[in-house]
């Protein structure tokens, strides 16, 4: 009995022992720390950009700025530069990768720009009922509800 109960005292101890050495290595205190090469990114970022303006010539360039048409070759461009940013030991995005992409966007993208919309009312013939006739129902509701609330004498006794 004396047994169990050491046993039953030292069991919380040894939990947080092990915990404590779970946690070590979970955290990783082993390791390593690596430094962003921003050398050998900017030295591979470039095999990205040849292999996006390869695929993009197989684009008419009048499509350019339909996404639809090349979204696969940019989604492998877009894993590729984070594939390369990652084995340099630098995260991505970076000031350095952005720098690269935009130049591609600049390249292939420059002329796709948004049409500004020009938003004009509707014509007069249009517009008054779609204002008239919320307003008239409104205060047709306004005056059925007044009416009804004087006439709860009547309304109610039956």
């Amino acid at each position: 009995m004396e047994a169990s109960g050491r046993c039953r005292r030292h069991l919380p101890v040894l939990l947080l022992w092990v915990n404590g050495l779970m946690m070590l290595g979970l955290a990783g205190v082993h390791q390593q720390i690596n430094l962003c090469n921003e050398s050998l990114m900017l030295e591979r970022l470039p095999a990205c950009g040849k292999f996006f303006e390869e695929m993009m010539k197989k684009v008419d360039s009048k499509k350019w700025c339909n996404l639809t048409e090349f979204i696969t070759y940019y989604n492998i461009f877009t894993q590729c530069t984070e594939r390369e940013a990652n084995d340099a030991s630098c995260f991505w995005p970076n000031p350095l990768a952005e720098s690269f992409i935009t130049g591609i966007h600049k390249q292939f993208f420059l002329n796709c720009t948004l049409d500004n919309v020009h938003w004009e009312d509707p014509p007069d013939e249009i517009l008054i009922p779609l204002i008239l006739i919320p307003v008239m129902l409104t205060c047709a509701m306004i005056m059925l509800v007044v009416w009804c609330s004087k006439r709860s004498d009547i309304l109610g006794s039956s």
